[in-house]
């Protein structure tokens, strides 16, 4: 029954190479595209992040300050008005006190 030369011997099973290489090849390209451009952009992003983060902070404070110059030019420009009032104010006092002065 087993005498039969075919079912004696194992039948070794062939490896398609093609398709071993095939695989190979896939994962150079997976083990690339993770280490070689996912793990550095990944990087780059984080980077860049925290760059916009530091933009946007330098920015809050540019704003804050030209706030408080506003107010300042505001301040004096309120302060400037009310001399100048006061100024004029006087001025036309002086000028009741002393009519004959006034063309001079």
């Amino acid at each position: 029954m087993l005498d039969s030369s075919a079912v004696a011997e194992p039948v070794r099973a062939k490896l398609p190479w093609l398709l071993v290489a095939g695989s190979a090849i896939l994962l150079a390209l997976v083990l690339y595209l993770i280490f070689g451009a996912y793990v550095p952009t990944k990087r780059r992003v984080v980077l860049l992040e925290a760059e916009l983060r530091q933009i946007y902070q330098r920015e809050a404070e540019l704003q804050t300050r030209l706030t408080q110059q506003e107010q300042q030019a505001a301040l004096r420009e309120k302060t400037l008005s009310a001399e100048r009032d006061d100024l004029a104010r006087r001025l036309r006092e002086l000028q009741a006190l002393f009519p004959g002065t006034k063309g001079r």
